[in-house]
């Protein structure tokens, strides 16, 4: 595997993924007979319906670099970049991060669905380190960038995924983070605002924080991104530059 820093990124690592590890598991008990019999089994039975989504990953990223995520569905990227977060805690290993983090994982995470948009800036921004004079003071651009000004004092659970998405966006990148996360959230907004939030994520890499990737357009992680980490059951398989990961993948899917 090569080294595909970009001659912006620093030396320090800002995320810091060892050996990690983590297991879902596929279906539940469905009757109080299996249930008894799991618990008589010392919960034992419940191993073989364990699905491994990670298997002893490790990737450093440093200061500045910006990561794509590749692979087919199922093959773990998705599940990396919710522990990079800490929406997920790994089951084995070790996850660290220097910095302030932010991005988008899922539409609507951080969101009450019952407060109006307003107090759910509030809301996600704390959540994401700010605090309320920051919010304050950034208000007025999180709204203008959002543009669902006339939407602002509505519950969010009357939102249609794509509001979601522009207040979402909208607050994590007035955060200023160190490190952003972004995943196919992007998928669902309309193309206006996708290019709105590609320039903005372009305007972040120029500031050199850190970027990471999730996404299978393949064309856009190469507009954007300098090294390509391709994941495949569970597992890293490629770690180089982006263009050579899109080749890797491609040759290794045909």
């Amino acid at each position: 595997m090569t080294d595909a820093r970009s001659e912006s990124a620093g030396d320090e690592v800002v995320v810091h993924v060892e050996g990690v590890g983590k297991d879902f598991v596929l279906r539940h008990t469905r009757s109080l007979k299996e249930a008894l019999v799991w618990l008589v089994k010392g919960r034992k039975g419940d191993l073989a319906n364990r699905f491994s989504a990670l298997d002893d990953v490790s990737i450093d990223i440093h200061n500045g670099e910006t990561v794509a995520l590749m692979g087919l569905n199922g093959s773990g990227k998705s599940t990396t970049l919710k522990l990079i977060s800490g929406v997920m805690r790994p089951d084995r290993g070790t996850v660290g991060v220097r910095g302030r983090i932010a991005g988008l994982i899922e539409v609507g995470a951080g969101f009450h669905p019952d407060l109006p948009g307003r107090d759910n800036v509030y809301l996600n921004g704390a959540i994401l380190g700010m605090t309320e004079e920051e919010i304050d003071a950034r208000f007025a651009d999180i709204l203008a960038f959002s543009e669902i000004d006339e939407f602002i004092d509505t519950e969010v659970k009357f939102y249609s995924s794509g509001m979601y998405l522009r207040l979402a966006f909208a607050v994590a990148v007035h955060t200023d983070p160190d490190v952003f996360l972004v995943d196919e959230i992007l998928a669902v907004g309309d193309e206006p605002f996708q290019r709105k939030c590609l320039a903005r994520i372009k305007e972040l890499v120029a500031r050199g924080k850190t970027l990471v990737v999730v996404s299978h357009d393949l064309d856009l992680v190469q507009q954007i991104c300098a090294r390509g980490i391709v994941m495949e059951k569970g597992r890293v398989v490629f770690d180089g530059p982006c263009a050579e990961a899109v080749t890797f993948l491609r040759e290794r899917n045909r």
